[in-house]
């Protein structure tokens, strides 16, 4: 019997399209560890990492950004491991502090392990805690994902954390339409570009890498300038301390600029 995800009646076409993939990835024997309402852990999550770190984008970058989940830890690790500073938020967004600041220097002079630091525990116990508007320049975004097109497009695990994130930056310029963003899953996980539902706050994808490959997308649509308010739900509010008082803080920051 299919289960239910958490978040599901948002939008039945991606409802389905992500019980499709997490049921596929169960079936494969692809899944490392639960799959249901999660970004979900993959066999060759390392070698997508390795097809990642090949591109040029990010060997340039000095400062990373990269999603909480599990299949992510490798993107995490390899990022510190070269040198390069990692934001990554607080998982679920539930604490009253939204993002932690991960410095390979400062975890080498406090004796603490890359690979502890890349886990989700491991940064929050480790990282400095900032706010959105702490956080440098990015040079390069990575997100989680539960199915992709070969064309960029991307749905997510359907609580719209990502998406959020991504607009927050967006409207602090942290985020530029020239920023990288990219993923890392399995090859199954790849679905038609006609079942992947983009909206208007939804950002496309630049690269794509699997274990099998990298893909390049290719991808020139239009990227959301902000945060599309409207869209955020009530149940965000209730659920992400921080919410409230960010978008007062935003709303006041586009007043003042004349927006």
């Amino acid at each position: 019997m299919t289960q239910k995800a958490r978040w599901e009646g948002r939008n039945a076409d991606k409802d389905t399209v992500r019980r499709d993939v997490w049921a596929g990835l169960e079936k494969g024997g692809f899944a490392m560890g639960p799959v249901w309402s999660v970004i979900p852990n993959f066999i060759g999550a390392d070698m997508a990492a390795w097809h990642l770190a090949q591109t040029p984008q990010w060997q340039r970058a000095k400062v990373v950004k990269c999603n909480p989940d599990p299949p992510q830890i490798p993107v995490r690790l390899r990022a510190l491991y070269e040198g390069k500073t990692v934001y990554a938020p607080v998982p679920y967004l539930t604490k009253d502090f939204p993002y932690l600041r991960i410095d390979p220097q400062r975890l080498l002079d406090k004796g603490v392990s890359f690979e502890l630091a890349a886990t989700s525990e491991g940064y929050i116990l480790h990282g400095e805690r900032v706010e959105f508007e702490d956080v440098e320049p990015l040079d390069f975004c990575v997100v989680g994902s539960v199915a992709v097109s070969r064309e960029g497009g991307r749905t997510g695990k359907g609580a719209g954390f990502a998406d959020l994130e991504t607009g927050i930056f967006r409207e602090l310029g942290t985020i530029t339409p020239d920023t990288p963003m990219a993923t890392t899953i399995h090859s199954s996980q790849l679905v038609d570009n006609a079942r992947v539902t983009m909206q208007a706050h939804d950002s496309p994808l630049d690269f794509v890498a699997t274990e099998a490959e990298l893909i390049v997308t290719g991808n020139g649509e239009p990227r959301p300038m902000g945060v599309a308010w409207d869209f955020v739900r009530e149940d965000q509010f209730e659920t992400i301390p921080f919410l409230r008082d960010l978008h007062r803080r935003m709303l006041q920051r586009r007043e003042g600029d004349g927006a």
